[in-house]
């Protein structure tokens, strides 16, 4: 198995410090985070009892990102949850979401696959930076569910505005090829 398929192994001490295998040193629920959005599944132990801590640590790192604004799950959502808790056995929430999650993941995952798939417009001027377009925006609307998004880059923040112009411009140009090609 690689690296990248089985969990990251961070383990906590006595004094609640997180410590990752891997690396040899001490990390923040934000680096665990961070791990989370580059695609990579992480297991949290006590060190002293051996328990799994995984869930309880990630619900925190939700609770933290939610309490800082960045509201990913509605209101309506986290009431649903909470109510799930109180139908014996759990209901069927857990099931559903996990499914949920899947069909968007896989649909994601094939949209890509399509969007790299050899056709026509490939050889058009100006498609990859359409079709780079696509993927941030795939990406942002689906919250980087593929594992590998983590918000916008860096370099995206300090890309002068005229960039963002020069591809708009090539849009309207490949706007008008393919009004033309019709």
């Amino acid at each position: 198995m690689s690296d990248k398929e089985k969990p990251l192994l961070i383990k906590r001490y006595a004094s609640r410090r997180l410590y990752n295998t891997e690396t040899s040193d001490y990390v923040t629920l934000e680096d665990i985070a961070g791990f989370i959005r580059d695609g990579r599944e992480v297991q949290i132990i006590d060190l002293k009892t051996g328990d799994d801590l995984t869930r309880q640590y990630l619900l925190q790192i939700i609770a933290e990102h939610e309490s800082r604004g960045e509201n990913v799950l509605p209101v309506n959502v986290l009431n649903d949850l909470v109510r799930s808790y109180m139908v014996p056995g759990g209901g069927m929430m857990p099931q559903f979401l996990q499914s949920s999650f899947d069909m968007l993941r896989e649909s994601q995952s094939k949209m890509m696959e399509n969007m790299n798939a050899m056709n026509p417009m490939s050889q058009m001027p100006g498609f990859e930076a359409m079709q780079a377009q696509q993927q941030a925006f795939l990406k942002a609307m689906t919250g980087g569910l593929s594992g590998n998004w983590s918000g916008p880059d860096k370099e995206d923040e300090s890309e002068p505005k005229e960039d963002l112009d020069d591809i708009k411009k090539q849009l309207a140009e490949l706007q008008q090829k393919l009004s033309k090609l019709n």
